[in-house]
């Protein structure tokens, strides 16, 4: 991991844990899961929100006036909406998104879920992810929650990704360690 990047998920990290502890000792968590999933959802829908987290072009009380009214109408818990000014007060809003992947880890970790990260050519109906999150269950000994994402380029197969484990079934990957073999010989 380069340099500004660890100092960055280290940030990430004191904020994620701040909260939630706040959270957690509020009886907060499942209102903060929640709006951790809307704010993630936010984020991967809005350019402008993105915009606003990481351009320098914006004055520190407009970072501040925007995330603040964005984090209310949102209705965002209390301890996440201070942070969130705080953190513009700081300029340390780029580091949101880190935060609140750190945020989804440290719920799943304390419900003693891990997350897996599966990719798909096509997308898991409720029944295979419900399947594969049992399958995934019985090897790794806690509960698992799927994330699942969508990649066409896959043409058939999965990647699963749970901790630091990797389990590649696409037919990319196949194709690709057919034609290295392929080379080899000729």
């Amino acid at each position: 991991m380069s340099e500004p990047a660890s100092i960055s998920s280290g940030i990430a990290a004191r904020y994620a844990t701040a909260v939630f502890e706040i959270a957690r000792d509020n009886n907060k968590l499942s209102e903060l899961e929640s709006n951790v999933d809307s704010l993630t959802t936010a984020l991967a829908e809005s350019d402008d929100l993105r915009d606003l987290l990481s351009s320098p072009i914006y004055s520190r009380a407009d970072q501040e006036a925007a995330i603040t009214a964005i984090a209310k109408k949102m209705d965002l818990i209390q301890v996440l909406q201070n942070v969130l000014g705080l953190m513009a007060q700081k300029r340390r809003l780029f580091v949101v998104p880190q935060m609140l992947h750190r945020l989804d880890e440290l719920i799943a970790e304390h419900r003693g879920e891990v997350t897996a990260e599966v990719q798909s050519a096509q997308a898991l109906s409720s029944e295979q992810s419900k399947a594969l999150a049992e399958t995934l269950k019985s090897s790794v000994g806690k509960d698992v929650k799927i994330k699942a994402t969508v990649d066409e380029s896959l043409i058939g197969g999965l990647i699963v990704k749970v901790g630091s484990k990797m389990i590649d079934t696409s037919i990319r990957s196949k194709l690709n360690s057919l034609q290295n073999a392929m080379k080899e010989v000729g």
